[in-house]
């Protein structure tokens, strides 16, 4: 058995099995900036299922996300209950915005993919897998270099935490209405 079917097995719950190494770990994330780029992904397991390689060109940045919704404002002003809604408020989760704000701070890269690593009451920290676009290593790797090629990944919901949100996971029946988007299909109507 390789080592990586150990280090899935302490993650799975990581508060019981790391013991003492994970509070640590919960105090050092708490006293460092919001993105921190790292040398090497925190646990090594998940994220060489959602495609690391520990070569040039491949980042991994934690990014700290402040937890719960956020209070809309009260639509003031005159209009009958049926307008009351307010649009434009996305359905995101926040795995899907803290991959979105790690795009932003490397504008050179494109996001491959993400998981969960911590949570306190305040904040939840997510680890990115970032990959540079014009790194030789990346082009020249199959699977790396398609990635390489879109743009804006983490904006237009096509990271795997954004086609959640779109709810691309289900299929079949009862899906019928969000493919492409559920935008385009109400234009369709």
């Amino acid at each position: 058995m390789g080592y990586l079917k150990y280090v899935r097995k302490l993650w799975q719950n990581p508060a019981e099995n790391l013991g003492e190494r994970y509070r640590e770990l919960l105090l050092q994330v708490r006293r460092e900036p919001v993105t921190v780029r790292l040398e090497r992904p925190t646990n090594i397991a998940r994220a060489r299922t959602l495609g690391y390689k520990p070569k040039q060109g491949v980042v991994v940045v934690r990014q700290r996300i402040t937890r719960g919704g956020r209070m809309r404002p009260d639509i003031k002003g005159g209009r009958r209950s049926a307008h009351s809604y307010q649009s434009k408020i996305l359905k995101q989760s926040l795995q899907a915005i803290a991959e979105q704000r790690a795009a932003s701070k490397y504008l050179n890269c494109e996001v491959l993919n993400s998981y969960h690593l911590l949570s306190d009451g305040k904040a939840s920290w997510y680890e990115i897998i970032l990959v540079d676009r014009h790194a030789p290593t990346v082009l020249a790797d199959k699977n790396l270099a398609g990635v390489a090629g879109q743009r804006g990944r983490a904006f237009r919901g096509i990271t795997s935490a954004g086609r959640k949100s779109r709810g691309l996971r289900v299929k079949g029946q009862g899906a019928e209405k969000i493919r492409p988007s559920l935008r385009s299909h109400n234009r369709l109507h």
